[in-house]
């Protein structure tokens, strides 16, 4: 039977590892068989400048943190070697790291993980980490509302032009934050 000294340190441990459990966006499980040390120190480099952290923990003490946290459903993803990431500061970044990286490597695999609260599974955490990064998104949506002004502009000048040309008066407002400004345009047929 475990000493009692031992029986505390590892009570310490699932109360350490579930404290950041709960302030971690992000707990991914990794299945990391056959990882080499120069692979293994590369991708703890790319998760630690993500601010996540990669750490291999025990799975009966990781269940017991999942169990303090009160997640449920990845007590059968803890067979085998597991390694542990969390991100409490983002989890896509993280994700797509472990995702390339799982792509390139096919030993690596994802089991599993909980991203805000919510258990996932790999294809859900797959399609998550396919998806673009944030400002990559901001700047889709960016050209494509700009390309939207842009036709209404180019619209809008085709009207006024047929309107020149038809000889009718041309009212062009342009919006200001402060004031309107208003001209007229009138052009007469030669």
């Amino acid at each position: 039977m475990a000493s009692e000294k031992i029986l505390n340190q590892k009570k310490e441990e699932v109360k350490k590892l579930a404290e950041e459990m709960k302030e971690a966006k992000l707990i991914l499980l990794t299945d990391y068989r056959g990882i080499n040390v120069t692979d293994d120190t590369t991708l703890r480099r790319d998760l630690r400048t993500a601010g996540a952290k990669y750490n291999i923990i025990k799975n009966n003490i990781t269940k017991r943190a999942l169990a303090e946290c009160g997640i449920d459903g990845l007590e059968e993803k803890l067979e085998g070697p597991t390694a542990v990431v969390m991100s409490s500061e983002d989890y896509l970044e993280p994700s797509k790291i472990i995702y390339k990286f799982s792509k390139d490597n096919d030993y690596y695999t994802i089991k599993g993980g909980v991203i805000e609260g919510k258990v996932m599974t790999a294809e859900e955490i797959i399609t998550l980490a396919k998806l673009p990064s944030r400002e990559t998104l901001l700047s889709m949506l960016a050209g494509a509302l700009l390309g939207n002004i842009s036709k209404v502009a180019v619209a809008l000048d085709q009207v006024r032009m047929q309107k020149e040309e038809a000889g009718e008066k041309v009212t062009v407002s342009v919006g200001t934050e402060d004031s309107a400004v208003s001209e007229e345009v009138e052009k007469t047929e030669n």
